[in-house]
């Protein structure tokens, strides 16, 4: 194939009107087109740029211009997650906290610092302290907290997870001291966490870390493993005083209703003597009325009545045995415990004359008189 034919061309030979007019073109076009976006006026004619030195160079040093100021501003571009709150800082001092979504800085000027505001974070502390009855409890405790606060959070603690981690320690360490161990063991894990809560909250807003503490657990609280057995006794011992305080309760339920019950009959029994008493006097006042006004009546009737009364009355309670026999000096023998053990059963056989031996010797007309 020869080089010079027409048809056959030398592929390393270009056309002079083709390739460099071409590219020569596209610089102008280009020229012309930044020189319009930045206000610049566009050189018409076609003989303008062709024929002066440098003037290429002059459109593709505009054009790394272009590209370097592109690359200035999309370097500026950043993204705020939702969750993240962005915090821009200028020369290294606070400027302002964007929102979530595509935004814009000074490259090489503006620093960002992106906080998650919404994440839930957990801190777990386990800790060994002395209670206020001065025994040992060791204490398993899970703090959730968020950073509310982005601002707070980078400028006014310098490390702020150190931070939380001291304050936890020294608000269960105090809530701890002000309470029982058996409190803390039994019923009191609720309280405890509440009340390290709040303080823990409250010493970091002094603090202004900016850290919001949702909720504090109490995993575990339990004595060390060296002081079991003796725990266990004590346990035993707390137990047995339970037990025995409620025995007393039951024995006191048991007791003091009866006592109580017992009271109120003595009061009811001195109520009633006291009225009956009363009543006696009043009858036998009465009756001493009535033999007054009978005594002004018939002195010597009501004197002999009251005699044999009074008689009557005494000889009723009399063992003696009184007999009267008229003209007669017969020596009588009288079984007379046998007479008063017959009284006291049948008092109407006493002294009959089946019951006396010597009945048949008594005078017809004595008479025998035997007191009740």
């Amino acid at each position: 194939m020869s080089w010079n034919n027409d048809d056959n061309r030398n592929p390393w030979q270009t056309d002079r009107n083709q390739g460099p007019g071409d590219l020569d073109a596209m610089v102008r076009d280009l020229q012309r087109k930044l020189a319009g976006l930045f206000g610049g006026r566009g050189r018409g004619g076609r003989g303008n740029g062709a024929g002066r030195p440098g003037n290429g160079g002059r459109g593709i040093g505009t054009t790394v211009i272009v590209l370097v100021l592109a690359a200035f501003m999309l370097r500026g571009l950043y993204m705020v997650d939702d969750a993240e709150r962005g915090v821009v800082l200028r020369f290294g001092e606070f400027h302002a906290i964007t929102l979530p979504g595509l935004r814009w800085r000074i490259p090489l000027v503006d620093r960002v610092e992106r906080i998650n505001t919404n994440a839930t974070e957990r801190y777990n502390y386990r800790g060994s302290m002395l209670t206020e009855d001065e025994n040992i409890v060791v204490v398993d405790l899970v703090v959730q907290y968020r950073r509310t606060d982005p601002e707070a959070y980078l400028f006014n603690v310098r490390e702020p997870i150190d931070t939380l981690e001291d304050v936890t320690s020294s608000a269960i360490r105090e809530v701890i001291g002000k309470n029982l161990l058996d409190f803390i063991l039994t019923e009191g894990r609720a309280e405890v966490a509440v009340e390290t809560q709040s303080l823990i909250q409250a010493t970091l807003d002094a603090y202004g870390t900016g850290i919001t503490v949702y909720e504090v657990n109490l995993q575990d609280a339990n004595f060390p493993a060296d002081v079991e057995e003796s725990v266990q006794d004590a346990i035993r011992a707390r137990e047995d005083r339970e037990r025995m305080g409620l025995e007393a309760e039951a024995y006191a339920n048991d007791i003091l209703p009866r006592a109580r019950g017992s009271a109120a009959r003595e009061l009811q029994n001195a109520e009633a003597y006291r009225a009956r008493v009363i009543a006696d006097a009043e009858g036998e006042a009465d009756r001493f009325v009535q033999i007054l006004l009978e005594y002004e009546k018939a002195p010597g009737v009501t004197r002999q009545r009251m005699y044999l009364e009074t008689l009557e009355q005494v000889l009723a309670n009399s063992t003696k045995v009184l007999l009267d026999a008229e003209g007669g000096n017969n020596l009588l023998y009288l079984p007379l415990d046998r007479l008063v053990e017959r009284r006291t059963d049948s008092p109407q056989d006493v002294l009959s004359p089946a019951s006396t031996p010597l009945a048949g010797g008594l005078n017809s007309s004595a008479r025998v008189r035997e007191s009740r």
